[in-house]
C-alpha cells in the first residue's frame, strides 16, 4: 500500500511541476497576448473605431509588459513585505 501512495505522490508532483511550468511559460503569455489582440481588434473594428489592428496592440502590449514586471514585484514583496509564519 505504501508503494502505491508513493507512486501517487510522485505522479501528483509531476503534474504540479508541469502546471507551474505552464503558468510561467512564454508560450502561455504569448497565447494570451495574441488572443487579447484578436479580441480587441475584432471589438474595435465592430465598434467602428479608427485603426483597429494598430489600436489592438495597446491591451496586448500592456498585458505583456505587466507580466514582465510581476517577477520584480514578487521578489520585492518576498524580500521586504512577506512575513514568514513561524
Amino acid at each position: 500500500m505504501q508503494e502505491d501512495d508513493l507512486q501517487a505522490i510522485k505522479q501528483r508532483n509531476v503534474r504540479v511541476e508541469a502546471d507551474k511550468a505552464w503558468e510561467t511559460s512564454w508560450a502561455r503569455r504569448l497565447s494570451i497576448a495574441v488572443l487579447t489582440y484578436v479580441i480587441a481588434a475584432f471589438y474595435m473594428n465592430y465598434a467602428g473605431l479608427s485603426y483597429p489592428l494598430l489600436g489592438a496592440f495597446v491591451p496586448s502590449g500592456g498585458y505583456l509588459l505587466s507580466t514582465l514586471s510581476l517577477p520584480l514585484v514578487k521578489n520585492f514583496w518576498l524580500q521586504n513585505l512577506y512575513k514568514k509564519q513561524d
